[in-house]
């Protein structure tokens, strides 16, 4: 299998990641994430947008603000065929280390109630459960809280 390359996102992909959200993450909601949203992200110096492409394709790709005091994962999505290859953890670690390096030491998330699969996903990497948030994603849709201390070593899960 080919090397998963991640990178930030290019002038040009956002078209793309918005089409991925709303197939892999908004399905079922009002959409939100548009390429003009995705776009002023890629653009703004407080948030990176990041691509993980396999053999030049876009098969992954995250959104994360940055604060003073925490960063928020906003979005994070990966192609059904790549998901449990690695291609998720690898995006996250890459966020975490930039994170890291700009001395912020927590990462705050949400995710849908209804989404088992991320909910461990998440749990695997060290975020723990902070609350539970009714009607977040509207249309009845629960979310759950997540946070990280990056300041400490996540646990492993094998």
């Amino acid at each position: 299998m080919a090397a998963i390359q991640i990178a930030p996102a290019r002038r040009g992909d956002a078209a793309r990641l918005a089409a991925m959200s709303r197939r892999l993450v908004e399905a079922g909601l009002d959409p939100c994430w548009t390429e003009s949203r995705i776009e002023r992200h890629r653009q703004d110096p407080d948030s990176v947008v990041l691509t993980a492409r396999l053999s030049g394709t876009v098969c992954g790709f995250a959104i994360m603000q940055y604060g003073d005091e925490a960063a928020h994962l906003n979005l994070l999505a990966v192609e059904k065929v790549q998901q449990r290859h690695g291609v998720g953890r690898a995006l996250v670690q890459w966020l975490e280390e930039t994170a890291r390096g700009a001395g912020v030491f927590r990462v705050r998330l949400e995710v849908r109630g209804s989404n088992p699969g991320a909910q461990r996903f998440y749990a695997a990497l060290g975020y723990e459960e902070r609350g539970w948030v009714a009607g977040y994603y509207g249309a009845g849709e629960d979310a759950l809280r997540y946070e990280r201390d990056l300041s400490v070593r996540a646990r492993r899960v094998e």
